[in-house]
């Protein structure tokens, strides 16, 4: 039998107040896997990322870590079970450096006093990993590039080795050069593993990078497709509601993907 997904939603359900935001949305992430999240703008993807990093958690429904239920309440669940999430705004303080957005709130002491020296040698040893073009490390993040602060908040979540990243809008306000090294980022991290839920709005990006795309419209599920097999048509059909009638889950011949 194959391996369950790292991370699986099982039926979840979200409101805020008499609104019913998510609906009974199914959702399957693998290892060393990329699931696009897509959706017209009020689907429910940023809500269901809330939701999967414990902002939000869920009224109803099942949520699975390998295959076994799990509560996430709160952020602090979601990063214990390896769930690490890059926002849209990043989250980065601008009036501090890269090594000091890093290790912001988990603080590297040696005697009581910061061990910068590790700090440093850490961090970049980490955007080595991440990037051909390491930034200063000393420099405040607000003189980064678009890219690099992108590179900065992905170099962050990363540093608990999660198991699955959710990314929000990782290449909106990028231009071509920065956008091609954030996806090499991204297929890099597939490579070792790590399975990784995409949310864009760009259809070229989603084809490049994905294996699966989960589509969602009106905060339920109105398809599910491989990315190398679909057309581009048939994908933005589904988010337009041109098709109404796609599959709420999985279809069985794909239960696990």
């Amino acid at each position: 039998m194959s391996a369950p997904p790292l991370l699986a939603l099982r039926g979840v359900c979200k409101r805020f107040g008499v609104v019913e935001v998510l609906q009974d949305v199914e959702l399957e992430i693998k290892a060393g896997q990329v699931v696009a999240l897509l959706g017209d703008n009020g689907a429910g993807k940023s809500t269901l990322v809330k939701v999967i990093s414990g902002v939000a958690p869920a009224d109803r429904g099942v949520i699975e870590w390998e295959g076994r239920p799990v509560h996430i309440r709160r952020p602090h669940d979601a990063r214990d079970l390896g769930i690490a999430t890059v926002y849209q705004d990043l989250a980065l303080c601008g009036n501090l450096d890269v090594v000091g957005n890093l290790f912001l709130g988990r603080e590297i002491r040696r005697f009581g006093f910061l061990n910068e020296m590790e700090m440093e040698s850490r961090t970049l040893e980490l955007l080595k990993r991440l990037t051909r073009t390491v930034p200063d490390l000393r420099a405040p993040v607000v003189s980064l590039s678009s890219g690099q602060r992108q590179t900065v908040a992905i170099a962050r979540s990363l540093l608990g080795e999660p198991r699955v990243l959710l990314l929000d809008e990782p290449t909106a306000a990028l231009g071509f050069e920065q956008t091609t090294e954030v996806l090499d980022l991204v297929d890099a991290l597939r490579d070792r593993g790590t399975g990784v839920l995409l949310i864009s709005h760009n259809m070229g990006d989603v084809k490049a990078l994905a294996d699966r795309a989960a589509v969602l419209r009106l905060g339920r599920n109105n398809g599910f497709f491989n990315v190398n097999t679909a057309s581009q048509e048939q994908i933005i059909s589904s988010i337009t509601g041109a098709t109404e009638n796609m599959p709420r889950r999985p279809p069985a011949h794909e239960a696990g993907w």
